[in-house]
């Protein structure tokens, strides 16, 4: 049965330059399923401060955040969350009676996903990357105690800037670096023109105690194909997507799905 629209019905929505539908079907499968009166839509605009003001006027419970938009929205919002202050970048807004709240649930499913793997803070590290969120996923692991590590960037200033923000080194390539963890944090093997690409070469990931790609479309990339055949430890793109979006939903509902109805939703927003 289709679920009806009202006056009620709190609207939920994306801010991103080029969207998606992961969040939508992900969120308003899990809304059909517990049956709350919310709905999810995703947009875009070219007037950023115009959009934030809207939720705000409108009443809209919760705005995810995506690039281009996760550092240009900090100074239109009210107050900031620990997790999104820790990086300088959101990607949540929660709306309280007016009061909107910014978080950062990419920076809390990384953290998150570093304990449930098991990751050690001894691990010599190589992010490549140098967006938004490669701050998210690079912060993350300082927060955890990592400290040992490089961001590859072949924009030196990018590169340089998170490198200090982080504490980590920075390197253009990979050349004379040796890593325990392979992180990529960029569209490399996402579906694309880059989609057949490893985003680190054969000998780096062979080398490699375990592997980490924040890409989750498709959530097999090359590099992760490549680490499982070697039978290295793997953190899919997927597990990220989802995990931030688990966070998101409780941000606007205050409800938890339990995990079989996680992995039902992850399904039909990923199929």
């Amino acid at each position: 049965m289709t679920r009806s629209i009202d006056r009620d019905t709190q609207l939920c929505m994306s801010l991103s330059g080029r969207p998606g539908n992961f969040g939508t079907r992900f969120q308003n499968f899990l809304y059909e399923a517990l049956d709350l009166n919310y709905v999810y839509k995703a947009f875009t605009t070219r007037d950023l401060p115009a959009a934030i003001g809207g939720i705000r006027a409108l009443g809209i419970r919760g705005c995810a955040v995506s690039m281009p938009f996760k550092e240009a929205c900090m100074p239109l919002v009210d107050s900031i969350d620990d997790s999104a202050d820790a990086i300088a970048s959101i990607n949540t807004i929660v709306n309280d009676d007016g009061h909107l709240r910014a978080y950062n649930t990419d920076y809390m499913a990384v953290r998150s996903l570093i304990d449930q793997h098991g990751l050690g803070t001894d691990m010599r590290l190589a992010l490549r990357g140098s967006g938004g969120m490669a701050k998210a996923v690079a912060c993350a692991f300082r927060d955890a105690g990592f400290k040992h590590g490089h961001i590859v960037a072949r924009n030196e200033a990018t590169g340089r800037k998170l490198a200090g923000t982080s504490g980590f080194g920075w390197i253009a390539d990979m050349s004379g670096v040796q890593a325990d963890l392979l992180i990529n944090v960029t569209p490399i093997g996402m579906e694309g023109p880059e989609k057949d690409q490893l985003a680190f070469e054969h000998a780096a990931v062979e080398r490699a105690t375990a592997v980490f790609d924040v890409v989750a479309l498709p959530p097999e990339t090359p590099l992760i194909k490549r680490a499982r055949s070697l039978n290295k430890p793997v953190i899919t793109g997927a597990e990220v997507i989802v995990l931030q979006a688990v966070e998101q939903f409780v941000l606007y509902t205050g409800v938890r799905p339990d995990a079989a109805l996680i992995a039902r939703a992850a399904a039909h927003a990923l199929g």
